[in-house]
């Protein structure tokens, strides 16, 4: 008899609080679980009342509408992905093959019960060359949930660490809490091949066999509980509305169509292979055998399940991942392809941070080919990419957008000395770059008036001074002007109560010493108020004494 997906399995929530709460309270805790027992304060709502059906998942309805064509699937993934044909091929034919039949079984619930093997996936290859961009991009095409997942954070049930079950967790999250979404998702886990367990150590191996065994059980089919074992409020949570409506959401999540998809660099297979074909019989190497030195994908694309086993797989795990596919390492050519052709090319980002500064970045096929020919050095795939670009473009993203250019050309020399290349560009802009610091001066000026209701203004040679010292320290004209005069909004409003001066000229002596400079001002005008000898008194109308 089938197991129903929506009926619990597992250990019982309201028993695992329970347990919980009293060994945290060390003793014993008494707690009513039926649907009449009730919260204090919580109004009783035993009566039965009318149910809603809930409305139709459109995760669900985009599955039953499923009618890509595998070669339409290998045509989107072109747009984004450069060469791994082969993966491309096997991903596409996988992933129709398993939403078909995920189709056939919303369309015709008796399908669910016939013998069905999942297309879960194994690519195999170095970093970077496309393959967690593949799946993300196939999970957008086909408008599923995914979430992706590191092996090397997972350990055995039991031990402090990400449990394998979390996974499937997350999936319910990146569908926003609709578990029937997710049942339909796509989960993908990264360094598959750091969990290969490790026979002969003479230690229980937390990360490893245990993590392929609790893997194994996912991909295959399991409920797992919507909330750890661990998650003290998830499980108050689902005992609240169990007492408030006498039942509450479900509890768990059913795995049969969720699809997995793993991916491992698999660094030392080749060498595994490479023994097995040079014991095979004679012509096999010849036929087949790339030398790992020189290719060392082609031999991956060989791997076999004793490999695997080998390498230190359980036989029931590397079972559940009956597709496998090498991905092949990218070429300087191929990387250049990518920035050109693929639609979520590096250069767009690139292009766009320029454009935040209002500058337009416009890169020259030269300098398309040494990006792509330093990345290739970097060994990172299209990571490399990123990496070249970022150390190139630094520089130039800090220094120009406080520059009034509007235009810069990346050029082969830009990408093999940066450095040097900014440097002439500066330079080539060293007059519009202090017209625009002197009107930055001049807004500061502006600002400080509007601000304090104090009038000041730069003379000619101060904002002269201003400029060249902020060519000099390479600073802002604001940033150095609120250091410079950092105290004038207060010795200046002193000076304005004591003479009544609203109106001040900052001449060049202000940028050198602007404190000698104010503290001379505020003195001048001490020195004139006590200066000024109080006005005489008149006297009075009618005073009777007679002129001498």
């Amino acid at each position: 008899m089938t197991e129903s997906p929506h009926e619990p399995t597992g250990p019982n929530p309201f028993e695992e609080l329970q347990r919980h709460l009293e060994k945290m309270l060390g003793g014993s805790v008494n707690m009513a679980f039926g649907p009449g027992a009730g919260l204090a304060g919580a109004p009783d709502e035993t009566e039965e009342a009318g149910e809603e059906e809930a409305p139709a998942s459109t995760v669900a309805d985009r599955i039953r509408d499923f009618r890509f064509k595998p070669r339409e699937i290998r045509d989107y993934l072109d747009r984004f992905v450069i060469r791994q044909d082969e993966a491309k091929k096997v991903l596409a034919v996988a992933v129709c093959d398993h939403f078909n039949h995920v189709r056939t079984c919303l369309e015709t619930p008796d399908a669910v019960t016939r013998e069905y093997t999942k297309p879960n996936l194994c690519l195999l290859g170095p970093t970077g060359v496309g393959k967690t961009y593949l799946m993300r991009c196939i999970a957008r095409l086909i408008g599923v949930p995914f979430v992706k997942a590191d092996a090397t954070k997972f350990s055995e049930t039991g031990y402090v660490g990400y449990d394998a079950d979390d996974m499937v967790r997350d999936l319910v999250k990146a569908a926003d809490g609709d578990v029937e979404a997710a049942e339909y998702g796509i989960i993908y886990v990264d360094e598959i091949d750091k969990i290969a367990g490790q026979a002969g150590h003479g230690t229980r191996d937390v990360s490893g066999r245990g993590v392929q065994i609790n893997l194994l059980k996912l991909m295959e089919e399991t409920e797992v509980n919507l909330h750890s074992q661990t998650d003290m409020i998830g499980q108050m949570q689902y005992m609240m509305e169990m007492q408030r409506g006498g039942r509450a959401g479900r509890r768990t999540i059913n795995t049969r169509h969720i699809l997995f998809i793993v991916s491992g660099a698999f660094e030392g297979m080749t060498d595994i292979i490479q023994r097995r074909i040079q014991t095979s019989p004679i012509g096999f190497k010849a036929e087949t055998g790339p030398d790992a030195e020189t290719d060392p994908t082609g031999l991956l694309r060989l791997a076999a399940t004793p490999d695997f086993i080998q390498y230190g797989f359980e036989p029931e795990f590397i079972g559940r991942l009956p597709v496998r596919v090498a991905c092949e390492r990218l070429s300087a050519g191929d990387l250049e392809r990518i920035l050109l052709e693929s639609e979520g090319s590096v250069l767009h980002q690139v292009r766009a941070d320029f454009e935040g500064y209002g500058i337009n970045l416009e890169v020259k096929p030269e300098a398309v080919r040494a990006v792509a020919e330093a990345a290739a050095q970097e060994k990172t795939g299209a990571r490399g990419l990123v990496t070249v670009l970022e150390r190139v473009l630094r520089d130039y993203k800090f220094e120009l957008p406080s520059t009034p250019l509007t235009r810069m050309e990346l050029s082969a020399e830009c990408v093999a000395e940066p450095e040097r290349c900014l440097r002439e560009l500066l330079e080539a802009g060293q007059d519009a770059t202090r017209r625009q610091l002197a009107e930055e001066v001049d807004a500061f000026a502006e600002e400080f008036s509007a601000r304090h209701g104090l009038e000041i203004r730069f003379a000619p040679a101060a904002r002269e001074a201003l400029v060249h010292q902020c060519v000099e320290t390479n600073r802002t004209a604001r940033a150095l002007c609120e250091q410079r005069f950092k105290d004038y909004e207060y010795g200046l409003k002193l000076i304005a109560r004591i003479s009544g001066q609203k109106r001040f000229e900052l001449p060049r002596e202000a940028v050198d010493q602007p404190d000698i400079l104010l503290s001379g001002w505020v003195l001048d005008a001490y020195r004139a108020a006590d200066a000024t000898p109080p006005p005489a008194a008149a006297p009075p109308e009618d005073d009777p004494t007679p002129p001498a």
